[in-house]
């Protein structure tokens, strides 16, 4: 439960950060329109923080520290959030700057991007599973 609350904690730091960081680079570059920047604080709050509060309300009930696909979850769910999170960043700074991205530049930010989500709906995917696998061991006994 401790490693879940601390995964927490580092989340919703990040995404203060993150949302201040938003706040101050559109305002002194003077910009005013749509970018993905306005996104990483609320996918680092939702899917980091509270995602990881949820989780450690079930592992206060249940040991779940002891799970393989608990572990496979906390490791794949942690690669894909931050991976996420980074592409829409950066997509998000070039965006403001108006920097001209090349094709190959687009989709390497895009593809990154894409498998960041990926690993995250694999970590969710391998959760649900092992709540469900602890589940079926308490009905057990």
């Amino acid at each position: 439960m401790r490693k879940c609350l601390d995964f927490s904690l580092t989340y919703a730091v990040t995404a203060m950060v993150c949302g201040v960081f938003y706040r101050e680079f559109t305002k002194y570059q003077d910009f005013t329109g749509v970018t993905a920047l306005g996104k990483v604080h609320g996918h680092l709050f939702l899917l980091g923080m509270v995602m990881f509060l949820i989780v450690a309300l079930f592992a206060m009930h249940w040991n779940l520290d002891g799970q393989k696909k608990f572990r496979w979850f906390l490791r794949t769910y942690n690669i894909g959030v931050p991976l996420t999170a980074a592409m829409l960043l950066v997509r998000g700074v070039t965006q403001v700057l108006g920097l001209p991205l090349t094709t190959g530049a687009s989709a390497a930010m895009s593809g990154s991007a894409g498998i960041g989500h990926i690993l995250t709906g694999v970590g969710l995917i391998l959760l649900l599973l092992a709540l469900r696998d602890r589940a079926k061991e308490e009905a057990a006994g």
